[in-house]
């Protein structure tokens, strides 16, 4: 990643002696070993790592060198080194280590870049040119070819249809910017169509969604997706979901319509969902009912396993599973009260569920080496699995816990906390703190934590899913009371939200 130049001159003008310039002898015993690193008789790694962490700690609160791209490269050797290169930035941060410097935010969006990281790399970008790092000429330049790197990857998987780019900045009228404090019955033109906004619809730190009629037809109703930086690796997503997904399953992902990518933002169109978010209703059954009933949980977590087993079986993942981004699907007639029907998902049943939404953090695994695991925080609170939180590799496990911690919510009404157990047999397991009520199933419950949170990196996580799937729907299709119970709690919920 970093390289540590012959030339022992800094650019800054700081003298080339020991006595004047004291990082220099670290600087010859670093790169003396670099070599080492990079051939078949390689020193201790070990050994390298504390010889860059002893360079560090030595000269990381020295003025002298905060802006010094020597030591910048130095702390990049320290990042490849590093389990959490999360904290190493953050530590870089609190240092002010070539804050101002562009070498700093593209050298880490290409390290970030690499492990797949897309989002978190167009952050980088974004911030270091709000800060005008310099040059900040070739800083922009990287964050172009940042995004035509992003673009080339949909248009060389034959995904052109919906993709509309363009290297200039957004043209129209109205500032997409303008949008946010007063967007109700503004019309915008994007790409030549005409959409009448009606109102926001969901917000985040970079982007807004908001309610939008198409060329003023209250029957033809879209959302778009504003964000600014621009950030394409949705779409891609999205075009990924229509080949892998089966088509018996595709309701339950989410529909992208077309992507304007301009300069300075991006426009994703997608289809508009009018019932809400699962935390949506989740506040709602805890304001007029005090809490979700069980039936309906054992519900939704059927069709959070289903989503799951299906994502993870097309060798995707999602990155930010939590209720808010979950849409409610409800069919346009009242579900049947037929066993087979609801086993099946068929009938007025495939109508109805959940629809997962927002791929800004999705990885597509088959963009990496067979095997790959990923380090790193989604920095999403009460959502950080327990690999994050421990700074150990996941895949998978991600959206695993972010559903263990939304069938909490479900049950408990608050987020999870978890606790960390000693296990009879030897060595220890994870489970939820909050008490489970008598009257609940307790042992389905119990099992599903802890088959969740517990889970093996080797096994076959996806058969696992699949077996808590059935073990639910075999405890619901036991007895057609239940069945005719859920239909009544979903008619219920539905009035109390939206009144029809």
């Amino acid at each position: 990643m970093a390289v540590v130049s012959r030339n022992s001159g800094n650019g800054n003008g700081v003298s080339s002696s020991a006595s004047d310039d004291p990082i220099l002898p670290f600087l010859q015993s670093i790169y003396e070993a670099l070599p080492s690193q990079n051939s078949s008789d390689r020193i201790n790694f070990s050994d390298f790592d504390a010889l860059v962490a002893n360079c560090i700690n030595s000269f990381k609160s020295d003025p002298r060198y905060r802006d010094d791209i020597r030591f910048l490269k130095i702390w990049f050797l320290y990042m490849d080194g590093s389990s959490d290169y999360e904290r190493v930035f953050k530590e870089m941060e609190e240092h002010r280590i070539c804050v101002r410097k562009a070498l700093l935010y593209e050298s880490f969006a290409l390290f970030l870049e690499a492990k797949g990281k897309l989002i978190d790399a167009c952050m980088i970008y974004h911030l270091g040119i709000s800060r005008k790092a310099e040059p900040l000429g070739r800083l922009k330049k990287a964050q172009v070819l940042f995004l035509e790197r992003m673009s080339e990857r949909v248009s060389n998987e034959s995904f052109q249809k919906g993709y509309l780019s363009s290297n200039k900045a957004y043209p129209g009228k109205v500032a997409l910017s303008t949008l946010q404090k007063s967007a109700k019955n503004k019309s915008i033109n994007i790409g030549g169509e005409n959409y009448q906004i009606k109102g926001c619809a969901g917000q985040g730190g970079f982007a807004q969604v908001f309610k939008a009629y198409v060329d003023s037809n209250p029957d033809h109703v879209v959302a778009l997706k504003i964000q600014k930086p621009p950030f394409p690796w949705e779409f891609y997503m999205y075009r990924q979901l229509d080949i892998r997904i089966p088509e018996k399953e595709r309701k339950s992902f989410g529909f992208a319509h077309t992507l304007h990518l301009y300069s300075d933002y991006s426009v994703l169109v997608t289809d508009y969902f009018a019932h809400g978010t699962l935390l949506d209703a989740i506040n709602s059954n805890e304001l007029i009912f005090g809490s979700m009933d069980e039936v309906l949980c054992i519900y939704y977590t059927i069709e959070m396993l289903q989503i799951l087993e299906t994502l993870h079986c097309a060798a995707m993942i999602h990155g930010d599973f939590k209720p808010d981004n979950l849409l409610i699907r409800y069919s346009r007639d009242d579900p049947t009260e037929d066993v087979n029907d609801f086993r099946l998902r068929a009938g007025t049943w495939a109508d109805q569920g959940l629809c997962l939404v927002d791929w800004g953090r999705g990885i597509d695994l088959s963009s990496f080496p067979e095997g790959t695991k990923f380090m790193g925080d989604s920095r999403t609170s009460g959502f950080r699995c327990i690999e994050m939180q421990e700074k150990k590799p996941w895949t998978f496990q991600v959206d695993l816990y972010g559903l263990s911690v939304i069938v909490h919510m479900m049950l408990h009404n608050k987020y999870m906390e978890i606790e960390k157990i000693a296990s009879p047999e030897g060595g220890f397991h994870y489970q939820p703190k909050a008490h489970y009520k008598r009257y609940w199933n307790v042992d389905l419950w119990k099992n599903l934590f802890a088959k969740l949170l517990n889970s093996d990196p080797d096994e076959d996580h996806k058969k696992l899913l699949q077996s808590l799937r059935e073990l639910l729907q075999d405890y619901m299709c036991s007895d057609p009371k239940l069945i005719k119970k859920l239909k009544e709690l979903l008619v219920k919920q539905r009035t109390s939200m939206f009144g029809k």
